[in-house]
């Protein structure tokens, strides 16, 4: 028997001298000046992170996406095979790409539903995670992970399903289960709706691009410190150099150590490094090499209990009937440590004036070893509370008997070839996007058990529901092998020692863009693949265990009908299709494939709408609406009481409108603001009561809003202050509607100060009315959010 000693946080790099080392570009407030492609001959406005104002505009014109010769075909301007772009208004959105080659319009120009979160938003909200950036996408909710610790790190929902496959970083899948830092992000991007066609198999809910900071023409130096509430300390930094007239390099980096308001123990240690270097900036062949790094020590929080109050038929969490919101209900074993490797190769190839070749490569490698308690009030525990509150105990096994630890051990491989052709036949233009995408993920895990946990005649791992303690006396992590009769009961498996997990995809893509008149196009596309994939559990009590496979071919079409009037109005209708097969999450899932005889069909999604958007005010503003229907059938269903997964043949749908604006109201003043109303229901189920139930953490309504202005810009006391709004309205936690989580509403705000152009502090406040909100939600329990917070900020850019 033996005692896992918790890994150290950042190994021998302290805090304090690791966060001076590091830091991101304190482009505050900075023009969105895209460097890509343009030699040291033309002379670009210098980078300014103090002073957005001080950019011109681009008039409409500039915009214009297309540019055409005599005859009418497509030719590329040197503005076009450069791609400069220069932004006046970084907080307008549709200005802003999706940061892949399969999608290269801007977002004014792609006809589905798309939020952006822009740098400048990031900078003033002070960002630190993926997860606090898409706080400000309407829609999105977060999860935590169910029975053998199959789910845990970025597991988000968007618009009520599972996106947890659907992370991207510039178009390539980012395989990995951690907890992504934003210190290398440049801007985020969300696409609604089933986007298989570009993405291949998942995408139900929609997909999650991150566009990375990449090295650029021109040198730029910054760096940034943060600290704050619960021993907040957080440094960045972002070094840019050009070598030449066509090289450049870049380095990204942070170091973070925090506590959490309002959760007892919960800390997160973490590092990165990003540097890239380019090549052939400004020429017909372009390549840039990415290497990530994040390395992360933290103590993973499954939150409280969800409950049904006797007397009452809805099931909330407990910290609703006046439990302690800071009470955490793990022990010393409890840790969430992970290692991400990945390098990224991006090639760009000019052909001709008509044609442009891409292929983009990335290798990932993926360690973690992952404990976590999971707290779970049974009818006992519910009485005591409400009738003898100091005689109610939680297990922390939970309901599942897990999870267990394990130690997880991945790799991946991608690799998308496409090509984007732009020609002309008579009057007629075309825009041809095609390719072919490979990718390979394996997955390995080596699970580990306690010397008791409840089962085999074992003792169980409780502690007070009021006064919990991370101390469990007698409880001992075993080495491998030892205590495999408490190893964690894979549904349909057993106690298994080893899980693999591999599959490999195959897809191919095809799409046209023909312009029938200069105001009228229609795109239609589709994507083709071969996906194959495997799983085995042995070891343990199961000896040689269980092996299964599949292969399966998926065809998924889209169609959409674009009208464009002028270059700053789009309405479009888009109809779109995605799959998503059983087996598809390998590395972040419990969930395993099926035996062929049960006849498991894969889930398949459709999507209509129906929006526009528009370019206002010689584009300071953007303003975008749709109206959308998504269905979804044959959903998988995880049963709440054993974590067998089983096909339902449900049918859920959800249809609603989204809405957004953003962009510079008045002179000094910028906003973004965004909201969606979802009509979420289950319409046909073979569990009769679920019909006519809202499809589980689906809200009804959310929105988001954000604002701030400046006073006396360019002037020694100018001042910057603002705020705003994270709305969400309670959802229900099942398929049943019995767990209820209620509304989030947090209120933030910023005031910043400038010291001549290249000096920053400001001042972020945080749920500043301390309002309990929940942050992760899942059948059964629900994590309490942050609680107020402040958190200061000095940055310097040149």
């Amino acid at each position: 028997m033996s005692s896992r000693t918790p890994r150290p946080p950042l190994g021998s790099l302290s805090l304090a001298a690791g966060l001076t080392l590091v830091c991101t570009a304190a482009h505050a407030q900075q023009t969105d000046v895209r460097h890509h492609h343009k030699a040291r001959r033309q002379t670009l406005p210098k980078n300014n992170a103090l002073h957005p104002q001080e950019t011109r505009p681009l008039s409409p014109k500039s915009v214009t996406p297309v540019p055409k010769t005599a005859d009418n075909s497509i030719s590329a301007a040197p503005e076009e095979e450069e791609h400069l772009q220069v932004v006046g208004f970084p907080m307008n959105i549709l200005h802003e790409t999706m940061g892949l080659s399969r999608m290269p319009e801007d977002a004014l120009h792609t006809p589905q539903t798309i939020n952006i979160v822009p740098q400048l938003l990031m900078q003033q909200q002070n960002v630190k995670s993926l997860d606090e950036a898409l706080r400000n996408v309407p829609g999105i909710t977060a999860s935590v992970g169910e029975g053998e610790g199959g789910m845990a790190g970025d597991q988000f929902l968007i618009r009520g399903f599972q996106a947890q496959n659907d992370i991207y970083e510039n178009g390539l899948r980012d395989f990995g289960v951690y907890t992504r830092d934003s210190f290398d992000y440049d801007h985020v991007s969300v696409i609604k709706g089933p986007s298989s066609e570009v993405f291949g198999n998942g995408t139900t809910g929609g997909a999650i691009n991150i566009t990375t900071k990449v090295a650029h023409l021109g040198d730029s130096y910054g760096g940034s410190f943060s600290g704050g509430s619960a021993d907040y300390y957080r440094g960045t930094l972002d070094f840019n150099k050009q070598i030449g007239d066509s090289t450049a390099i870049r380095i990204t980096g942070m170091g973070n150590e925090n506590n959490t308001v309002g959760r007892d123990n919960v800390y997160s240690h973490r590092w990165g490094i990003a540097p890239s270097i380019a090549f052939g900036l400004g020429k017909r062949t372009t390549f840039t090499l990415e290497y990530f790094h994040q390395t992360d020590n933290r103590v993973p929080d499954y939150g409280v209990p969800v409950v049904t109050k006797p007397g009452t038929t809805i099931a909330k969490p407990l910290t609703e009937y006046g439990l302690n919101r800071n009470n955490w209900y793990g022990t010393s074993y409890d840790q969430d440590a992970s290692n991400v490797d990945m390098l990224t190769g991006r090639l760009k190839f000019d052909l001709n004036r008509h044609i442009t070749l891409y292929d983009d490569l990335r290798g990932g490698m993926y360690s973690r070893y992952f404990s976590s308690s999971q707290p779970g009030c049974d009818t006992t525990c519910v009485a005591n509370y409400f009738n003898n509150p100091q005689a109610a105990t939680v297990n922390r096994r939970g309901h599942l008997g897990g999870p267990e630890p394990y130690q997880q051990d991945d790799w991946s491989v991608q690799n998308v070839f496409s090509g984007v052709a732009k020609f002309s036949t008579g009057s007629i233009r075309h825009q041809i996007i095609a390719g072919v995408d490979v990718a390979h993920i394996y997955d390995r895990r080596t699970n580990y058990a306690y010397n008791f946990n409840g089962q085999n005649g074992t003792r169980t791992d409780t502690t007070s529901l009021l006064h919990p303690s991370a101390t469990q006396p007698g409880l001992l992590l075993g080495t491998l092998g030892q205590y495999s009769g408490t190893l964690v009961s894979i549904p349909g498996v057993g106690r298994a020692l080893y899980k693999t997990g591999d599959a490999t995809d195959v897809g191919a893509f095809f799409s046209e863009q023909i312009w029938l008149l200069p105001e009228f196009s229609i795109r239609g596309g589709f994507r083709w693949d071969h996906w194959d994939s495997h799983y085995s559990a042995n070891g343990g009590t199961i000896g040689a265990g269980v092996a299964y496979g599949q292969q399966q071919d998926t065809f998924n079409p889209t169609v959409s009908l674009m009208y464009t009037p002028t270059s700053d109005l789009m309405v479009y209708f888009n109809w779109a299709q995605s799959t998503t097969p059983l087996g598809l999450y390998v590395t972040n899932s419990s969930e395993p494939l099926k035996s062929s005889t049960q006849g498991f069909s894969p889930e398949r999604s459709s999507l209509y709408e129906l929006g526009a958007k528009y370019n206002a005010f010689h584009g300071r503003m953007g303003f975008t609406a749709s109206v959308f229907r998504l269905e979804k059938g044959n959903a998988l269903m995880t049963d709440p009481s054993t974590g067998d997964v089983s096909s339902s043949s449900d049918r859920q749908r959800n249809q609603g409108v989204e809405l957004s604006v953003s962009g510079e109201i008045l002179k000094n003043w910028t906003m973004i603001g965004t909201y969606a109303y979802y009509d979420a229901t289950t319409v046909s189920s073979l569990t009769a009561a679920d019909v006519g139930k809202r499809i589980q953490y689906a809200p009804k309504n959310s929105a988001t809003i954000w604002s701030t202005y400046t006073i006396a810009p360019n002037r020694p006391w100018n001042v910057t202050f603002g705020g705003g709004l994270t709305w969400r309205d309670g959802v229900y936690l099942n398929a049943t509607n019995t767990g209820y989580v209620p509304a989030t509403v947090e209120w933030d705000a910023v005031i910043s100060h400038n010291f001549g152009k290249h000096w920053r502090v400001a001042m972020n406040g945080y749920n500043l009315d301390n309002r309990l909100n929940y942050s992760n939600l899942f059948s059964d329990r629900a994590t309490p959010a942050v609680g107020r917070s402040f958190l200061f900020n000095l940055s310097a850019n040149y």
